[in-house]
């Protein structure tokens, strides 16, 4: 009998904890809807998200540049939409490593870009390399911004 109770109660108990945990990750992940008809209005004089994007392959390398602006996404960026998504989806995508953070010793090439302009209202003037495990994880997490990285010669 103890057996029984057993083998019944912890599945049980499992599919209640399960259910319970889900939810929260659907209500995050999805936009607010705008009802039907609805158009994203850009308050008045507000300036439009506006980047300009230097790729080197190196820090001595020649720079390639690119213009990026987003909501609508545009300028000579060769993937501009894809770009203003990973921008839309990071969280604080300019933001620099904290001073305090430690940082994995991974090296993830010789890469350097600069990010210059405005974005969601406020100033950018942002470095991203690839020298330490925590400038890759910014890198990463926005990489189409950068485009076709150049090649280093």
């Amino acid at each position: 009998m103890r057996y029984r109770t057993l083998l019944l109660t912890a599945p049980g108990l499992a599919m209640i904890l399960s259910l319970a945990a889900c939810g929260d990750e659907h209500d995050k992940s999805l936009p607010a809807e705008k009802p039907s008809g609805a158009a994203t209005v850009r308050p008045s004089g507000s300036p439009a998200d506006s980047l300009t994007i230097r790729i080197r392959a190196s820090a001595q390398a020649p720079a390639k540049t690119y213009t990026l602006t987003c909501d609508p996404a545009g300028g000579d960026h060769p993937k501009a939409a894809d770009a203003c998504a990973a921008l839309t989806k990071a969280k604080a995508p300019f933001d620099p490593v904290p001073k305090d953070r430690m940082c994995t010793d991974i090296y993830g090439g010789p890469e350097v870009a600069t990010v210059k302009g405005t974005w969601q209202g406020k100033p950018v003037d942002t470095t991203f390399k690839r020298n330490d495990g925590c400038q890759l994880h910014r890198w990463t997490q926005i990489a189409p911004v950068f485009g076709p990285v150049p090649k280093v010669r």
